[in-house]
C-alpha cells in the first residue's frame, strides 16, 4: 500500500481465523475506502482453510502474519506491534466498512483540533442476513463514556480508530481474556480520557454465524468481572471511579451467583458467592475510608 501517492497515515489490523470468504469482503471494504491507507495487516490466528492462498493470490500487497491459534487479543496485539502508522483502525474479519468510514474519522479528528485519540462510529447490524434493530443499551455515544462502558462493551472494535501511542500509555489487549478483551481495553482508556464519536453508521456488522465468540462462551459477564477485578487490584481507577466500579462489579456478581443458585450449580455458586462477599467487604471498607477522609477534611 505504501507506494500509492497521498497515503493516509493509517494502518489497518484485521485478525482472522478460518474465515477466508468473509475476509475477502472485509478487505475489499478497506480497499474501497475514499482514502488510501499506509498498510493492511492480516493476522491469521492459526487458520486451516484457504486464508493464506486467498491473500497471497488476490491481495499480494497486504502484510500477512501467521501465528498459532492463541486468541484474538494476541492477534490484535501482534498487529499493533507491526504497525508503522500514527493511527490504527481495527476491522473484524466478519465485518465491513462503508466507503467513507476512514475519511470521516480523519475529518472528525481535524475538525475537533485533534482532541480525541480514540474515535468510533455508529454501526448497522445484520443477523443471518436480516437487518437487526439495536437495543437502547447498545446505543453509542462519545465524550466521557466511562460509566456507560462499565455495563457492557460500547465501542465496536471494527469502528475503533485509535492512535498507536494509546497502547504505549495504557497497555495492549489483555491476552488472558478469551472474550471481552475489547471491554477491558475500552474501560482502561475511557477511565483516563474522552473519546470521539460519529453518529453515522459506518460499520456493517454481520452476525449469526457459528464461529462467533459470543456463541462459544456462556455468561459473558464472567469475563467482564475478571476485567473489573484485575483493574481494581491494579489501582487503575480514581476514587470516584472505584466506587462506581465496585457497585457494577457487585451487581454482576450477584446476577451470576443468583443464577447459579437457581440452576443448582453449586461450584459456580460458591465461586461467585465468595467473590461477592469479598468485593462487598471491599466496598464497605472503601466507603469507611472515604467517610474518614471527608470528616477529617471538614
Amino acid at each position: 500500500m505504501s507506494n500509492i501517492q497521498n497515503v493516509a497515515d493509517i494502518s489497518i489490523v484485521i485478525p482472522t481465523y478460518n474465515r477466508c470468504e468473509l475476509l475477502k469482503r472485509a478487505i475489499n471494504s478497506v480497499l474501497d475506502q475514499t482514502i488510501n491507507v499506509k498498510e493492511i495487516i492480516i493476522v491469521d490466528n492459526g487458520s486451516t482453510d484457504n486464508t493464506y492462498k486467498i491473500i497471497s493470490s488476490l491481495f499480494p500487497e497486504i502484510t500477512y502474519i501467521y501465528e498459532k491459534r492463541k486468541g484474538v487479543s494476541i492477534a490484535r496485539n501482534i498487529g499493533i506491534k507491526n504497525c508503522h502508522s500514527t493511527w490504527i483502525a481495527f476491522l473484524d474479519s466478519d465485518d465491513a466498512w462503508e466507503p467513507q468510514k476512514l475519511e470521516k474519522q480523519i475529518f472528525f479528528s481535524n475538525n475537533n483540533n485533534k482532541k480525541y485519540r480514540l474515535i468510533h462510529t455508529n454501526e448497522i447490524w445484520y443477523k443471518n442476513n436480516k437487518f437487526q434493530n439495536q437495543l437502547k443499551k447498545h446505543e453509542k455515544s462519545g465524550g466521557d463514556i466511562f460509566q456507560k462502558s462499565l455495563q457492557l462493551c460500547c465501542i465496536s472494535p471494527s469502528s475503533a480508530f485509535i492512535k498507536k501511542e494509546v497502547f504505549d500509555d495504557y497497555g495492549f489487549f489483555d491476552e488472558s481474556l478469551e472474550v471481552c478483551e475489547d471491554y477491558d481495553m475500552w474501560i482502561r482508556i475511557t477511565s483516563k480520557e474522552e473519546v470521539g464519536f460519529l453518529d453515522n453508521p459506518l460499520v456493517v456488522k454481520y452476525g449469526g454465524h457459528d464461529d462467533q465468540l459470543s456463541k462459544k462462551y456462556w455468561g459473558m459477564d464472567r469475563f467482564r468481572i475478571k476485567s473489573l477485578e484485575k483493574n481494581l487490584k491494579n489501582d487503575w481507577f480514581t476514587a470516584e471511579q472505584k466506587k462506581s466500579v465496585l457497585n457494577i462489579l457487585i451487581k454482576k456478581l450477584s446476577i451470576i451467583s443468583n443464577g447459579a443458585k437457581k440452576r443448582d450449580n453449586k461450584e459456580i455458586y460458591r465461586e461467585y458467592k465468595d467473590k461477592l462477599n469479598y468485593w462487598s467487604l471491599e466496598l464497605d471498607n472503601f466507603k469507611n475510608e472515604q467517610f474518614k477522609k471527608n470528616k477529617k477534611f471538614y
